[in-house]
């Protein structure tokens, strides 16, 4: 398909700078391909009224690192030039794949210094500041940084020095600050990993999770640690020719059993974002079992893939042109969703990361 048959209009003033407050006060539109209505406006709150006894919510339990370093690089005999990275993807204890701005001012064999501490000569406390190498400069622009710190250590200098990763979307229209440190982080996250938040899952609150155990709605946790490429706007002109970034995730052999026990007894998988979708589908056999899963995935969902895992897709509104709108009208229909996307812009929903909310079903056969 043509990358244009996924683009719509979507003025500037929808796109959210900070989540609703509280968080399960977003506004969650409801699609059903072919019934009627098509589309129900309704709140995240209503979620518990809109499933099933017996139903499960697939939830994505990866946790943002504060990945976006601010440095500062230093030449012998050379002038000195500050630098921003933002972690991408850890390559091991001590290196990490990374984008740099600006990324020409490095070469492979530079120190860069991060932190607070990257001006001050003698810091007060080696928590102040990390250092790295720039070990190379690959084809595309990523840097990769070998840091003097490794492991658990550089892991608590990354959360001491380290910013939260805004999506480019907000960072081009604010600052991040120290409210985003909770705000951009599911509150049942535990595994760290990801440099951007499984968003869906922005919205659930304990509250809301009471309400949802009380009608007898599960709940199941897959980790699936989120890449910066989940940003990256889709360049060629047909959608074959785009390839994914590969991302870690994992289902345990728990996770897989209790999801095959809720579909045989009836139950609908309901998943919580499009990172648990995409991992859920990595995971299935052709005939819908959920099987465990350890590994990369970079699958990429268009219109024409048959689903085998998924029963519905609570998940925010996309950016035009993205991959995940392209997942989200496979999974709905394309004109479904543009009518669904139209409809929203119109209603004044609000979009992307701290936006609001989708409850999708699937397109009928």
């Amino acid at each position: 398909m043509r990358t244009d048959d996924f683009d719509f209009d979507l003025p500037e003033d929808r796109i959210a700078l900070r989540p609703a407050r509280p968080r399960d006060a977003a506004r969650m539109l409801v699609v059903r391909p072919g019934e009627t209505p098509l589309l129900d406006d309704r709140g995240v709150r209503d979620l518990p009224s809109l499933l099933r006894p017996g139903d499960v919510l697939v939830l994505n339990d990866t946790k943002v690192i504060p990945a976006r370093l601010d440095g500062f690089r230093a030449r012998e005999g050379g002038e000195g030039a500050r630098i921003e990275a933002t972690l991408i993807e850890r390559l091991d204890a001590a290196r990490w794949r990374a984008l740099a701005r600006p990324g020409k001012r490095l070469k492979p064999g530079d120190r860069v210094r991060f932190g607070a501490a990257h001006q001050t000569a003698s810091p007060v406390c080696a928590m102040e500041h990390v250092d790295a190498v720039v070990e190379a400069k690959e084809e595309g622009g990523e840097i990769v940084f070998a840091f003097d710190l490794s492991g658990p250590d550089l892991d608590l200098a990354l959360i001491a020095l380290g910013r939260m990763p805004l999506p480019p979307y907000i960072a081009a229209k604010r600052a991040d600050d120290e409210a985003d440190r909770s705000d951009y982080q599911t509150t049942f996250a535990r595994e760290p990993g990801a440099v951007a938040a499984p968003t869906a899952g922005l919205h659930l609150t304990p509250e809301l999770f009471a309400a949802l155990e009380a009608k007898g709605v599960g709940r199941v946790f897959l980790t699936l640690h989120v890449g910066a490429g989940t940003f990256l706007p889709v360049k060629s002109d047909a959608t074959e020719n785009h390839r994914m970034h590969a991302e870690y995730g994992h289902v345990s052999v728990e996770a897989a059993a209790a999801l095959n026990a809720a579909r045989a007894a009836g139950g609908r998988l309901v998943a919580v974002g499009t990172t648990a979708l995409r991992l859920l589908e990595s995971a299935a056999a052709p005939d819908g079992t959920v099987r465990p899963f350890d590994g990369t995935t970079d699958i990429f969902i268009t219109p024409g893939y048959r689903f085998r895992a998924v029963d519905a897709l609570m998940t925010n509104f996309h950016l035009p042109r993205s991959t995940l709108f392209m997942l989200v009208s496979a999974f709905a229909g394309l004109d479904v969703m543009k009518a669904a996307y139209a409809h929203a812009v119109a209603d004044h929903y609000r979009f992307y990361s701290y936006g609001d909310s989708s409850l999708l079903f699937p397109a009928k056969g």
